[in-house]
């Protein structure tokens, strides 16, 4: 089983900038997609962005032009750089992957790391 650790989140304000990051650790895993969520009070979660299947990334319009998704291969680290933040984007934000053991996919969630944006 695949388990994965955020960190970076806190308290910023407007138009600043945090790094979350988001480690796989586990053994005989391949890693497909890995992708960042959020979920703000009272609200679905919805995607933030992610490294699709097929290769490039995409992002949730919210975000384009503000978040740049990263990773780490060797680590099994996927980062979010989020950058000119808003009282909007206050979120708890939620890894996601999806991997291989064997023949069989899986998907494992993270535990979530709170950011919040606020003077």
């Amino acid at each position: 089983q695949v388990q994965l650790v955020e960190s970076g989140g806190g308290l910023v304000q407007p138009g600043g900038s945090l790094r979350l990051s988001c480690a796989a650790s586990g053994s005989g895993f391949s890693i497909n997609t890995m992708h960042w969520y959020r979920q703000a009070p009272g609200k679905q979660r919805e995607l933030v962005a992610g490294f699709l299947f097929e290769g490039g990334t995409n992002y949730g319009d919210s975000v384009k032009g503000r978040f740049t998704i990263s990773r780490d291969n060797a680590k099994n680290t996927v980062y979010l750089q989020m950058n000119s933040l808003k009282p909007e984007d206050t979120a708890v934000y939620y890894c996601k992957i999806n991997y291989r053991v064997g023949t069989l996919w899986y998907d494992s969630w993270g535990q979530g790391t709170q950011v919040i944006v606020s003077v």
